[in-house]
């Protein structure tokens, strides 16, 4: 990858973090400028979807410190914290409703967008899960699932993935990165900011920040599967089936795990650039899938390093591409967006649609690899989802 197609994808990734509006897009711009976005009228609660699998769904939140490290983006802080949510098979519905964010975080998370004072914050922290908090795991070892979001993004936006994972039978760690997101709650009544997002501009900060994360996560393998903090959790996890998934950066970060921690066994890259160079490099010919948006991650697209990436994966791989996405189609958000009446016209796919598309072929990714079960959607088109595209590079 060039030294200037670097710079682009860094300015690519900074761009998408940072300008595009929370739920979907507000209304287009006009040639004489911005439009405001009009009140939407409220009736009914948001909630996000179901889960599929046989299983209730139960929520722990874990905060967790690594006393090895120091936080790189504000070394005063002291030692790298993370706020994690675990979503877990559980033996039936007790406990209370797990919150999809708190107010706060959902106030920071809509002035970030543009949207303060148009989408009430307790609207959109209030939308229901389909967790419970205090629920008891299932008496089953099962896969253990990471998740990483995009940058500036909260854990929370990968709620639907993580819950329904859980309801198949997976162990689902959902890792919020500090300083990394436009806010988190942390014990003590701190609000971490996206100190990052000020510090992060070029090719070498964004490698910093992947790296970082791998860390970050396999720090979290470490207190899932033998910390104290995690209890019977850790008695409900396989450590021989470890997989790993991301948004954007998130899924750079998948790979970069991978490379670094030889006990995960398998990741995707949801629409993310790897921002490493040689991309995609040293997985040992473990599996990997990329699924993006095909309007930026096609074989021709531009300032996507995918083609290098590919060239890299020596194991199972897959290129999927989907017609009509946006880079927020693989999160809840434009699921939410649909239902508050804020979905962006410019973009084909509907919210529910790029839901079942995340939903079905991250699923399927995992159930193969970390399960053994095979899974025809992952070999060539299908009529349910007829926006996935499998693309094969020219050369491979």
């Amino acid at each position: 990858m060039t030294t200037r197609r670097r710079r682009a994808a860094a300015a690519t990734l900074l761009t998408l973090a940072l300008s595009v509006p929370l739920l979907g897009a507000a209304p287009a711009a006009s040639a004489q400028g911005a439009q405001t976005p009009s009140r939407v009228p409220y009736t009914s609660g948001l909630a996000l979807p179901l889960p599929t699998g046989p299983y209730s769904v139960g929520r722990r939140t874990l905060h967790l410190v690594d006393r090895h490290r120091t936080d790189p983006w504000v070394p005063t802080a002291g030692n790298r914290e993370l706020m994690v949510s675990v979503s877990y098979p559980a033996r039936g519905m007790s406990g209370s409703p797990a919150e999809y964010m708190t107010d706060d975080e959902a106030q920071l998370l809509l002035e970030a967008r543009g949207l303060g004072g148009v989408v009430p914050a307790a609207t959109v922290a209030g939308a229901r899960t389909r967790a419970q908090v205090g629920a008891l795991p299932a008496l089953e070892r099962f896969p253990l699932v990471l998740l990483s979001p995009g940058f500036s993004m909260p854990r929370s936006t990968l709620t639907s993935v993580a819950d329904d994972l859980a309801s198949r039978g997976y162990v689902v760690a959902s890792v919020d990165h500090a300083y990394e997101s436009v806010g988190t709650a942390f014990p003590g009544g701190r609000m971490l900011t996206c100190v990052a997002c000020e510090q992060v501009d070029t090719p070498e900060e964004q490698a910093a920040v992947v790296r970082g994360r791998a860390k970050d996560m396999s720090f979290v393998i470490d207190e899932l599967t033998r910390g104290r903090q995690a209890g019977a959790l850790s008695r409900a996890i396989d450590p021989s089936r470890i997989g790993i998934a991301g948004h954007s950066i998130g899924g750079a970060s998948a790979a970069a795990t991978m490379a670094a921690d030889h006990r995960v066994r398998a990741g995707v890259d949801l629409d993310g650039d790897f921002f490493l160079h040689p991309a995609a490099a040293g997985l040992g010919g473990r599996p990997f899938m990329m699924l993006g948006a095909e309007s930026t991650h096609s074989p021709d697209s531009e300032n996507t390093d995918w083609s290098e990436a590919w060239k890299h994966l020596n194991g199972w791989k897959r290129w999927l591409t989907v017609t009509g996405a946006e880079h927020f189609s693989f999160t809840d958000l434009p699921y939410l967006a649909g239902q508050l009446g804020l979905s962006d016209p410019a973009v084909p796919l509907s919210g529910e649609r790029g839901w079942y598309i995340t939903r079905d072929y991250v699923a399927a990714f995992f159930d193969l690899h970390l399960r053994g079960i095979p899974q025809p959607i992952l070999d060539g088109p299908v009529a349910a989802h007829p926006e996935v595209v499998l693309q094969q590079p020219r050369g491979d």
